[in-house]
């Protein structure tokens, strides 16, 4: 789907659905790695989101945005989370994830730096540590596609609460 003002854009699922598929292994692996790590989901959300906002990817923002609210999360913090650093929001484990997220999705600003990855390791385990970073490739590829194929945000709706 691309918006008005744009020359048509690739089907990716159309055209590549095995790589489609893949990458939504990879997702799906990425997920599981995070459950089976402990990793919050709310932090998960929080770490799609600041990548999102960090690439531009205005379909990602509104997928995941809505999926945090509807896991319960405050709008303060959403509204917020451009300016995390400045705010009293987030958590020790938060922070330290928003960080590495910003470090992964920025490395060509200067890698990621041993003392953001220091101060992960020291709220995160070595599983949630490696499945931050999963969660963070996987958001930035996706950020990517979308970005790539104009997918036009809006009708995307969280799956309902069984």
């Amino acid at each position: 789907m691309t918006n008005n003002n744009s020359v048509a854009r690739v089907a990716l699922k159309r055209i590549t659905p095995d790589v489609s598929a893949a990458m939504g292994s990879l997702h799906g692996a990425a997920v599981t790695a995070a459950q089976d790590a402990k990793v919050e989901p709310e932090i998960l959300e929080l770490v799609r989101i600041r990548a999102s906002q960090l690439n531009g990817c205005a379909f990602c923002l509104d997928m995941h945005t809505k999926d945090a609210r509807a896991q319960g999360e405050a709008e303060q913090r959403i509204y917020a989370l451009n300016a995390w650093r400045e705010t009293p929001f987030f958590s020790e484990r938060e922070r330290a994830a928003l960080a590495l997220t910003e470090a992964v999705t920025l490395v060509h600003d200067g890698q990621v730096s041993d003392a953001v990855y220091a101060e992960a390791a020291e709220v995160f385990d070595e599983a949630q540590v490696a499945a931050l970073i999963w969660a963070a490739t996987v958001i930035n590829a996706y950020n990517r596609i979308a970005i790539a194929t104009r997918m036009v945000p809006g009708a995307y709706q969280p799956a309902k609460k069984q």
